[in-house]
């Protein structure tokens, strides 16, 4: 800081900085803790809108950022964007739900993945199946039986040394 700098002008000069995670992060994150003690829809229905064009604009920015780099306003623009979709009085994250999200979601011309409609989908025996016949046929029940029981053991000693949570554990 110069000797002329005072306050006042390292806040001007820093806005972004300061009110972005507030903006961003702490306010959505109180509103989303009270949305979800209410039984109110629209709340929850415009936070989880925040926070998945959050999550957007985030993986725009990090994918971006050599190119954001060489706009100088960006910082104010993204800050101006979530002051938008956040503040209750403009509700832009509701907006951009009815408005674009929720179209292309119910349209059904619209085709995010492809799901095959073939009814007949169990009539043929599956691949594992005739696989496990086959090696039943070339190397006997025995075998096959081994072959499963090594594999149920190569499973068992790889989840009991990767296993987070024990199984005698009741979840109420």
């Amino acid at each position: 800081m110069g000797s002329g700098d005072n306050l006042f002008t390292v806040v001007a000069k820093n806005i972004d900085v300061i009110a972005m995670p507030l903006i961003s992060l702490v306010y959505p994150l109180y509103c989303s803790i009270k949305a979800i003690e209410t039984k109110s829809n629209s709340d929850d229905q415009q936070w989880l809108t925040y926070w998945v064009l959050y999550s957007l604009i985030t993986l725009f920015e990090l994918t971006f950022a050599t190119l954001l780099e060489w706009f100088p306003i960006w910082s104010y623009t993204k800050l101006g964007g979530v002051c938008w979709l956040v503040l209750p009085y403009f509700n832009g994250a509701a907006y951009v739900y009815e408005n674009f999200i929720r179209p292309f979601y119910r349209n059904p011309q619209v085709k995010l993945w492809y799901i095959p409609r073939n009814k007949n989908i169990f009539s043929k025996p599956d691949d594992v199946l005739i696989a496990a016949e086959k090696y039943i046929e070339e190397n006997g029940p025995q075998a096959f039986e081994r072959l499963i029981a090594r594999a149920d053991r190569e499973a068992r000693t790889r989840r009991s040394s990767y296993t987070i949570f024990h199984d005698d554990y009741e979840y109420n």
